[in-house]
């Protein structure tokens, strides 16, 4: 690996983990797990979650989640967004990591730490309708609304950028609401048309206002190191244009002029190439599933 990519592999990895090693010290407790997990190898979670499109994903669910003016109110007034854009994304991280690939007993804990955090985030805000109303992050309808919006923007990116989900998209959504049911929400969707549907069901509730021109300026430039700068920017107008129409709108956004799909898939086939085909989370799962008998050590050792 040339000296170049060293450096790009190092502040890649520094971004979405914490740590230039790629391995921070909570994915060991994905390998010392007692059980196979919530969804177990090669799931469709583990497909959608492992897999490198992911990176689009993330910025297509902070952009829709800045519709919601409930959501919108507790970024603005909690939030660390803007002095600490990337620990705040490693954060985001280590939860969807650690429900994805961790037994059930880490998933549950991890899934509590977020909860912690939820229980102080509360205030006021302007609802749609020009309504003050109080918010609280443990609030249902906006739990779902940010389950709903993460789950459609990891598969739609997936289905753009990914391999095939093992059982599809019903599979996918079915399994992850798993994930919402742990950190609080209420009935999540469970197939592809009731994530269609419950997203149609939160039009009225979306509201475009100054706020969200804020955090859409700031996620579109979040300061990332100038050497990353530009790959980001592909990225960004890949999320965009993998987003309908209608949203875009809302968001102040248009689809790039030139192929952003195209060359987001050049630019994710790219940082697989430096960060490397394997997952040091998925790695670690591996290991444990085959400690516990639930899967041949040929399959960890020839997983990648």
């Amino acid at each position: 690996m040339s000296s170049i990519a060293m450096v790009w592999r190092s502040r890649m990895l520094s971004a979405f983990t914490g740590t230039t090693s790629g391995r921070p010290d909570w994915v060991q407790r994905i390998e010392d797990g007692d059980d196979a997990g919530w969804f177990g190898a090669d799931s469709a979670a583990w497909v959608v979650h492992g897999g490198m499109p992911t990176l689009v994903a993330g910025i297509r669910a902070l952009l829709l989640q800045t519709l919601h003016p409930g959501a919108m109110a507790g970024v603005h007034d909690w939030s660390r967004y803007r002095e600490d854009p990337l620990g705040r994304l490693s954060g985001t991280i280590q939860w969807l990591i650690s429900v994805t690939f961790s037994d059930r007993a880490a998933a549950e804990a991890e899934s509590i730490r977020v909860g912690r955090f939820h229980d102080r985030v509360v205030g006021r805000y302007v609802d749609a309708a020009g309504v003050e109303r109080p918010y609280s992050a443990g609030d249902p309808e906006l739990l779902s609304w940010v389950h709903v919006v993460f789950t459609d923007a990891f598969l739609r990116s997936h289905e753009v950028w990914g391999r095939p989900i093992p059982g599809g998209a019903d599979a996918y959504v079915a399994q992850w609401a798993k994930a919402g049911e742990l950190v609080g929400v209420v009935d999540p969707p469970r197939s592809e048309a009731e994530l269609m549907g419950a997203l149609a069901d939160f039009r009225p509730a979306m509201k475009s206002d100054e706020r969200v021109a804020e955090a859409v300026h700031f996620i579109r430039s979040p300061g990332l190191p100038r050497a990353m700068t530009p790959f980001y920017r592909v990225l960004f107008a890949g999320a965009v244009a993998s987003i309908p129409v209608e949203y875009r709108r809302m968001l102040g956004l248009r689809r790039a002029w030139w192929p952003a799909v195209t060359a987001t898939r050049l630019v994710l086939a790219l940082a697989g190439n430096i960060l490397g085909r394997g997952s040091s989370s998925e790695d670690a799962a591996r290991v444990r599933l085959a400690r516990l008998g639930l899967l041949d050590s040929q399959d960890v050792a020839g997983a990648r």
